[in-house]
């Protein structure tokens, strides 16, 4: 099972990774991305990291 970490001091909150993978990203109160869980059938969790556009996100 992979392990993500999200970058709080990059994250920019610009939703692109809650937009590709709502079952596992949220933007959070403070604007700024959470993981909801840390495996998804439903996307490419490294091609989610990949795109993000400031690299606030680790895929272990």
């Amino acid at each position: 099972m992979a392990k993500i970490v999200i970058d709080e001091s990059l994250c920019t909150g610009c939703g692109l990774c809650s937009s590709n993978c709502p079952d596992c990203f949220e933007i959070g109160d403070d604007n700024l991305a959470h993981v909801i869980k840390d495996d998804c059938a439903s996307c490419d969790l490294k091609e989610i990291a990949e795109q993000c556009p400031v690299s606030a996100i680790l895929v272990k």
